[in-house]
């Protein structure tokens, strides 16, 4: 019964996007009534993000093979910022459901139920990648994903966390603008920019003492 009503949700996002999505919708198109859904999502967003997830999976295979392609702790964590900026300026829509929309309490359990009901998702992702996609948090995806700097000796853990938390904002800071249209540059000038940025950053915190 999940499956139904995501994999109707994911079919109306493609056809009508995002903005036209309803509970009454997603019901006629998976042939229930409304009240049926309210049994397993406890609110629509709820829909709109197992739905979401189910348009990273481009992102999550791409991800996973250019990590494969390098042992180099900084450059892992330069590749994951470079898939992830470019994927989400491309499909804002889709990482605002996935990362930044309200889901209310307990937002990492239901993307634990995902992967408990599309386990195929993450047949192909190295163990040292699946403890970050268990993460719905862009502050907890960023630890994991900067961990290796600190195990190869590059950054001690308060480095690592002002680190973590200017490249995150950087990347919102950006993102909200792409997502509201508040500036001009296109999704490949938004994702150069914060590519620019993120960079700069991490060389500025590798030299520092």
């Amino acid at each position: 019964m999940w499956t139904y009503f995501i994999d109707a949700t994911e079919e109306l996002i493609r056809t009508e996007g995002y903005q036209h999505i309803t509970i009454r919708k997603v019901a006629e198109k998976a042939g229930y009534n409304s009240a049926t859904i309210y049994n397993y999502f406890g609110e629509l967003s709820h829909l709109l993000f197992f739905a979401s997830l189910k348009f990273m999976k481009p992102y999550i295979e791409l991800v996973t093979a250019e990590m494969k392609k390098t042992t180099d702790p900084i450059e892992k964590y330069l590749v994951a910022w470079e898939v992830f900026s470019d994927y989400s300026f491309k499909n804002p829509e889709v990482f605002h459901a996935a990362f930044l929309m309200d889901l209310g309490e307990h937002p990492e359990s239901l993307l634990i139920h995902y992967y408990e009901l599309y386990p195929a998702d993450l047949l192909d992702v190295s163990e040292e990648l699946k403890p970050a996609l268990m993460e719905r948090s862009i502050d907890e995806r960023g630890r994991h994903a900067i961990s290796h700097m600190i195990k190869a000796g590059l950054l001690n853990e308060k480095q690592a966390e002002e680190l973590n938390e200017l490249t995150n904002l950087i990347w919102q800071g950006m993102f909200t603008n792409v997502l509201n249209n508040r500036n001009r540059y296109s999704a490949l000038e938004a994702h150069e920019r914060t590519m620019q940025y993120v960079r700069e950053i991490v060389s500025s915190k590798l030299t520092s003492e």
